[in-house]
């Protein structure tokens, strides 16, 4: 649903006097960027949104990054080793890092933002760390993760929010609150949030990485619309946006005032479905038949949809990684459209005119590819319909199980565990789905305990035969990270995750 013309300007008036704001003196060196939607809880520990992450990128810095080719690099960490049989994962830190509070990072820390994604209430990065099952503080520079089994996918998680550090004292001070004014150890610090309206950053001095920061403040500002966003680009009202829509990307590429950055996911756009999350999955056919499932997938023209949706700026894919992913497995290829089958199919189940909702984000393009799907598996028999829904509060829906199917996409983490092993393994902290299968479980923690590539890759096969026949989730494809910015600004790095990071950044 795209904003009304009212809204578009009062949004339009809304960013030029918060520009005419960053622009007065004591705010140089100011970058405004346009988000697609508003986070959620500034916590590492609770968040769940990749929107999210973008700010963190800013405010809190991990253990280890990566880079353009998806190599683990230090941050926080120095370097690391792992014991002989791979249980143990020995970190050596940074010295000289203070928390925006003044605490100092250490070894101690460490420990305790491990064990509090472990154990808080309401963790999304418990999953995500269920192997680790201590820490153990060597010296305060060196913390020893103890693991009950081998798991390969650690390193990536340590490069994402589970890595995150915040300051152990704002934490424990602020409890389930600390959200509200997050405290960790990033180039900026928090200054405010306004909900749906604005998040300020401001530059840490004493940030351990100083010289590579050339930015005073950061402002995050959620629009929703991308064509707003572009107008507030253009305008110069914002200096970046994120995730322009693809139909922009030809006009702006001929406008010599601003530069346009892609790179390909390493996420995917899906289609969840609860297939056991709460009574709902049983009350529809949808949620109840797997052979409904499958009928729906086959009225799906994914090409047709990337085309349309997309204005041709994604790849097409049928699984949690990119056909060009190493651990794509191509013993489940993506299926072509076929309305025949897809009817005698629904014939079979006994409901050739099969209903349900269809959540969806009211992003522009979550909004576009529910229209699109709507309208194609319409000819197959299905009727759908569309509950548009604020994204933070679509998530929440999804955690409770209210909704029958939701439009849902996911940045991606550079090992492919952490694009498969929340949503599919049994109440996991993702599984959306309510997708509980003990064969895949088994499977699951197998991939994590392999180190061979060659071997992993043989279990990934084995998920993909069991999980893409049951469809709790039907893959459609892999985005092209689009942002546009002002010519101003250089230093800009394309990294598959999406994130930008500030190092480097500047305006000329």
């Amino acid at each position: 649903m795209r904003m009304t013309s009212s809204n578009a300007r009062a949004g339009i008036a809304l960013i030029a006097a918060i520009a005419a704001l960053a622009t007065a003196p004591g705010y140089a060196q100011t970058l405004r960027f346009g988000l697609a939607e508003d986070p959620d809880v500034l916590d590492p520990t609770l968040a769940r949104t990749f929107v999210g992450r973008v700010v963190f990128a800013a405010l809190c810095d991990k253990l280890f990054d990566v880079d353009e080719k998806l190599n683990i690099v230090p941050q926080l960490a120095t370097s690391y080793e792992w014991s002989a049989d791979h249980k143990a994962l020995t970190l050596k830190l940074r010295r000289g890092v203070t928390f925006h509070d003044g605490e100092k990072f250490d070894a101690a820390a460490v420990k305790f933002n491990i064990e509090r994604h472990k154990n808080m209430a309401g963790s999304n990065r418990r999953g995500e760390l269920a192997p680790v099952t201590g820490v153990d503080v060597v010296d305060e520079s060196t913390a020893r993760l103890n693991l009950s089994a081998p798991f390969s996918p650690l390193l990536a998680t340590l490069a994402d929010r589970a890595g995150m550090m915040v300051s152990p004292k704002a934490a424990q001070a602020e409890g389930e609150k600390f959200g509200a004014k997050p405290v960790c150890s990033g180039p900026f610090r928090f200054v405010e949030r306004v909900a749906q309206d604005r998040i300020v950053l401001e530059r840490y001095p004493n940030y351990w990485n100083k010289s590579e920061i050339h930015l005073d403040k950061v402002m995050y500002l959620p629009i929703v619309d991308s064509t707003v966003r572009l107008a507030n680009l253009r305008s110069g009202q914002l200096d970046i946006i994120e995730r322009m829509a693809g139909s922009d990307v030809p006009s702006l590429k001929t406008d010599s005032r601003f530069k346009v950055a892609r790179i390909t996911e390493i996420g995917y756009q899906g289609i969840t479905i609860n297939v056991g999350k709460s009574d709902l999955a049983q009350k529809n056919p949808l949620g109840k038949d797997a052979k409904v499932r499958e009928a729906f997938e086959l009225a799906l023209d994914r090409d047709a949809i990337v085309q349309v949706a997309m204005d041709g700026e994604a790849d097409v894919g049928n699984q949690w990684v990119a056909p060009t992913n190493a651990y794509y497995s191509k013993n489940v290829p993506i299926p072509k459209r076929d309305v025949a089958r897809a009817k005698a199919l629904l014939a079979e189940a006994g409901v050739p005119n099969p209903s349900f909702t269809l959540v969806t984000p009211t992003t522009s393009d979550a909004q576009k590819i529910a229209q699109i799907v709507q309208a194609m598996v319409k000819d197959a028999g299905f009727d759908v319909k569309i509950q548009s829904t604020e994204f933070a509060t679509s998530l929440d829906m999804a955690d409770k199980g209210q909704f029958e199917a939701y439009v849902l996409a996911w940045s991606g983490r550079a090992d492919p565990d952490g694009n498969l092993y929340s949503f599919d393994f049994c109440k996991a902290p993702l599984d959306y789905a309510g997708y509980c299968k003990p064969e895949v479980d088994d499977l699951l923690n197998r991939s994590r305990t392999a180190a061979d590539p060659a071997e992993r890759k043989k279990i990934y096969e084995q998920i993909a035969a069991i999980v893409l026949k049951d469809r709790p989730i039907v893959y459609l494809f892999h985005r092209h990270w689009l942002w546009a910015h002002t010519a101003k600004l250089s230093g800009l790095r394309t990294i598959p995750d999406g994130l930008v990071r500030m190092q480097g950044l500047k305006m000329n």
